[in-house]
């Protein structure tokens, strides 16, 4: 299936990462992604009650189909209606959440070309109307998860333009975030950030 950007260039999926190798399993995640993990921990927070919180589709528009039979129709060409948000929204303790989730294989700062300046917008927009926004970063090389709150983020973002740095140094994360320790369930608990937030 061919999925085209708005601009009509070809969108073309990442490989997968090393960490999905076996050799390279940490038994803290097993290997998922930290979408997988994350998207794991919110089953498990609808589940028993405690937040419902999903990860956003990505508006798609279909623009072929190919109809073999009715039971096995196949999308052959596809393009993103527009640019996309952020990753995850819903709501927690009477409050909205939203955040974004993010890799980088660099070891010592997170690169600020992960995000998108829509992106950094939408979480500007939304802690406007006081909503409780923030990044969920993962250091591949040693699977080490924080949440990052939105304005500690914009703050980079906003200085990078003013001849301020590209990344974020991971001293800084490891000081304004919050370290997220797995568990069994929920495997990753990010939700005991967004309860110092609140509180």
């Amino acid at each position: 299936m061919t999925i085209r950007y708005p601009n009509g260039n070809q969108f073309h999926e990442q490989p997968a990462s090393s960490s999905m190798h076996n050799d390279s399993i940490d038994f803290s995640n097993r290997g998922m992604t930290l979408e997988d993990e994350i998207n794991k921990s919110n089953a498990y927070y609808l589940r028993e009650g405690i937040a419902v919180i999903h990860k956003k589709p990505t508006p798609i528009q279909i623009v072929s189909v190919d109809y073999p039979k009715r039971s096995a129709a196949r999308i052959k060409e596809a393009y993103f209606r527009k640019a996309s948000t952020t990753d995850y929204n819903g709501v927690y303790r009477g409050k909205y959440i939203d955040f974004d989730a993010k890799e980088t294989k660099n070891k010592t700062s997170f690169p600020l070309k992960n995000f998108h300046k829509h992106q950094v917008e939408h979480m500007r927009q939304c802690l406007e109307q006081q909503g409780i926004c923030f990044a969920v970063i993962k250091f591949i090389s040693d699977q080490t998860v924080y949440v990052l709150k939105a304005t500690d983020l914009i703050e980079y973002w906003d200085s990078q333009s003013n001849g301020g740095r590209k990344s974020i140094p991971r001293k800084i994360i490891e000081q304004k975030g919050f370290l997220i320790q797995y568990r069994i369930n929920p495997l990753l608990p990010y939700l005991q950030a967004v309860d110092s937030f609140i509180e």
